[in-house]
């Protein structure tokens, strides 16, 4: 009791620098003695996480969770306490958890028979309050649609005059067969490549409406630098999916991989009018400079606006300017490089040729195709930001 005491006080001491209301999902616990279907702790959790990201609520990453989980040597399916649970929380800023457990009555010889409860519970951190306890069964062969309905009262409670409506939420998320879900989670959980690709293709094949295995596809082959495969999983990520927006950033790198530089324009466009990230502003411009789109320019200073630190947005901006002709202020863009990358070789040999009146010549292969791309897209970042700065923020 000592201890949860003084995590608290460590909790209240650090609230006013941080981040806006933020929501940590754990995976489920399991209280049947079936170990085999520990899956479905992790199908719920997920199924909670991408439905109040979709709608806009800061949540902590899988992936970030899941690195606090093992710094702090909590195994990944322990029946926390709630003083675990709130150290939890505050190694990763969360100020509300959403857990749970749930149990099945079937043999564990034949998981997808007999019935199944869900139970879950929202803890405000800071207050130290425990919500009410939610509650779903039905047949397990229903997982699917009984942890979309869990997450929706999850959501509306998380998020009260929500404008979405149950009917459009339910609708948004279709129900998946069992088999397909079990895959997809696995794929997720596996640390292997191969059974990852395996797992997760063979869950699209399932359920031919389960966005969320397209999406990991079209991500890990874009990773391997396989780019039409890539495009091929990612233009069937749907737009109700929450990594809708990230496909799109993904698709835009692809296209821009497969010399579409008019179709990366289109998909980093997509994305920049729903969240403008300096990232996303920074590869449009990229995109609209190797299309020949006069409105690279413009873009590409957004980008340096609203984030000044980041020397490749001066260089991108520099860049653009130089292949204008415009030296005066591809100059000024490249100082700023400089400034912040005083070893940028590429950037002084350009200031330098800025100096000689030299633009951009025919037959220089060395000055040709040096934008910078953002391979990264952080969209929890960014948000948490824009829920600090509010309406001030870009």
């Amino acid at each position: 009791m000592q201890r949860q005491a003084g995590l608290f006080l460590l909790f209240l001491l650090s609230a006013p620098f941080s981040l806006a209301e933020t929501f940590l999902i754990l995976p489920f616990f399991n209280l049947s003695s079936a170990k085999n279907i520990d899956w479905m702790g992790d199908s719920l959790s997920e199924t909670v996480q991408e439905s109040l990201a979709r709608e806009g609520v800061l949540t902590v990453s899988r992936s970030q969770r899941d690195l606090a989980l093992e710094e702090l040597g909590i195994r990944r399916h322990t029946l926390a306490t709630r003083a675990t649970i709130m150290e939890i929380a505050m190694n990763v800023d969360a100020t509300s958890v959403i857990y749970g457990s749930f149990d099945v009555t079937s043999s564990p010889d034949i998981p997808s028979e007999g019935l199944i409860t869900l139970r879950a519970v929202i803890l405000d951190v800071r207050r130290l309050r425990r919500g009410p306890d939610f509650e779903e069964s039905g047949p397990i062969e229903d997982l699917s649609r009984l942890q979309t309905r869990l997450a929706w009262r999850l959501l509306t409670a998380a998020r009260p005059g929500l404008g979405t409506t149950e009917g459009q939420f339910l609708s948004d998320h279709p129900p998946v067969r069992l088999d397909a879900l079990e895959s997809y989670v696995r794929g997720l959980l596996s640390s292997s490549l191969e059974q990852k690709l395996a797992l997760f293709a063979n869950a699209a094949r399932l359920e031919t409406v389960f966005s969320q295995p397209c999406f990991q596809l079209g991500r890990l082959h874009f990773e391997r630098k396989d780019y039409r495969a890539a495009a091929e999983w990612l233009q069937r990520v749907l737009p109700s999916d929450s990594h809708n927006r990230e496909s799109q950033f993904l698709m835009g790198l692809t296209r821009y991989h497969l010399a579409d530089f008019a179709g990366a324009s289109e998909s980093f466009a997509k994305v920049a009018a729903e969240v403008p990230m300096p990232a996303v502003l920074n590869n449009l411009g990229v995109a609209q400079l190797r299309a020949g789109d006069p409105g690279a320019v413009a873009t590409l200073k957004r980008a340096v606006d609203l984030d000044e630190a980041d020397p490749d947005f001066h260089f991108n901006l520099a860049y653009a300017h130089w292949r204008r002709g415009e030296l005066e202020s591809a100059s000024a863009s490249l100082r700023a490089v400089l400034e912040r990358t005083p070893e940028d070789e590429i950037s002084a040999l350009l200031l330098a040729r800025c100096g000689q009146a030299l633009g951009p010549k025919p037959g220089e292969p060395r000055f040709e195709n040096l934008e910078r791309l953002k391979t990264a897209y952080d969209e929890s970042a960014w948000r948490h930001l824009q829920s600090i700065l509010g309406p001030k923020a870009p």
